[in-house]
């Protein structure tokens, strides 16, 4: 009986890894967040966990963070906040991603995981993750400048 050669798995977007916002004052923002909705930041972040769908053993982490005003992280973008997205087989989807004329403006791999940049089309920075699979991972984005 033959099987069937495993074929790679499209990249698709599987949910928010973070929100990240510019701020005048991150100290004082942080503070009204933390008075008037309970986010419970510390150093400018927040993570929220949660269990994964098709495996509730896995704890995994969205993301709430504060950047300075005058951050560089967001650019070429001049929007105020970031998005991240947490992906699946991120080599796939930034191959079709540009094969569909999308401007990938760099990937990067580091501690956390695999990261690609883009903008989308009025201009809004998008980050996209393919997180490591290993416990607790370490918040970074709060702690660029």
């Amino acid at each position: 009986m033959k099987r069937k050669p495993k074929s790679t798995p499209k990249g698709r977007v599987t949910g928010i890894g973070g929100v990240f916002l510019k701020a005048r004052d991150p100290k004082r923002m942080a503070a009204w967040y933390r008075k008037h909705l309970g986010i419970q930041s510390q150093e400018g972040h927040a993570d929220f966990l949660w269990r994964e769908k098709d495996r509730p053993g896995k704890v995994s982490r969205t993301v709430w963070a504060l950047f300075p005003a005058d951050t560089d992280y967001f650019k070429p973008s001049r929007s105020p906040f970031m998005l991240n997205y947490r992906v699946t087989n991120l080599g796939h989807l930034v191959e079709e991603l540009r094969r569909k004329g999308v401007k990938i403006e760099k990937v990067a791999q580091d501690d956390y995981g695999r990261f690609a940049w883009l903008s989308d089309p009025e201009g809004n920075r998008v980050e996209l993750w393919e997180p490591k699979d290993k416990p607790n991972p370490v918040v970074r984005t709060a702690k660029k400048g």
